[in-house]
C-alpha cells in the first residue's frame, strides 16, 4: 500500500488502511481543514496545501510520531484608510494532520510557501523504495 492511498480521505473505500485520513480537531474558534493534494514519484510523496492569505509567520509544519501536521492562522488585515462595507472572509485557524506508517524520511522533508500554496516534498524512506533484485 502506498502513502498516497493513506493520505486521501477514506470515505467510500472498503479496504483497510495503514494510515489515518486527514482530520480536523474541534476548536472554539473557526478552525478549518485546508484543501490539499497528494502526489507521488518513485523518490518522494508531494503534499500541496492551499492556504490563501497565510504568511510564513502564521504557519507551522511539523513531522513527528508518524504524523505530518500543518497548523496556523489566517488573519485578515484591513488596509489602512479603507472601510469595510461587506466581507465574507473571517479570521480562522486551520489544522491538517496526516498520519503515515514511517514511510517518510522526516530528516529530508522540504517545504516552501509561495503565493498561498504550501508545497511539501516528503522523501520516501529507503526501506519502502522499490529495489531491483539481481537474479543469479
Amino acid at each position: 500500500m502506498s502513502l498516497f492511498s493513506s493520505l486521501v480521505p477514506t470515505f467510500g473505500r472498503s479496504e483497510a488502511c495503514k494510515f489515518d485520513s486527514a482530520t480536523t480537531k474541534e476548536s472554539p474558534e473557526n478552525t478549518v481543514r485546508p484543501r490539499y493534494e497528494v502526489s507521488e514519484t518513485e523518490e518522494a510523496f508531494g503534499l500541496t496545501v492551499y492556504l490563501p492569505g497565510v504568511t510564513r509567520e502564521g504557519l507551522e509544519l511539523t513531522a513527528e510520531d508518524g504524523e505530518i501536521r500543518v497548523v496556523g492562522r489566517r488573519v485578515w488585515k484591513q488596509p489602512e484608510g479603507w472601510t469595510t462595507l461587506y466581507r465574507e472572509t473571517a479570521d480562522s485557524a486551520f489544522e491538517l494532520v496526516l498520519a503515515h506508517d514511517n514511510s517518510v524520511d522526516v530528516d529530508r522533508i522540504h517545504a516552501a510557501l509561495t503565493d498561498g500554496v504550501l508545497r511539501v516534498s516528503l522523501p520516501k524512506a529507503e526501506a519502502i523504495k522499490p529495489r531491483k533484485i539481481a537474479v543469479s
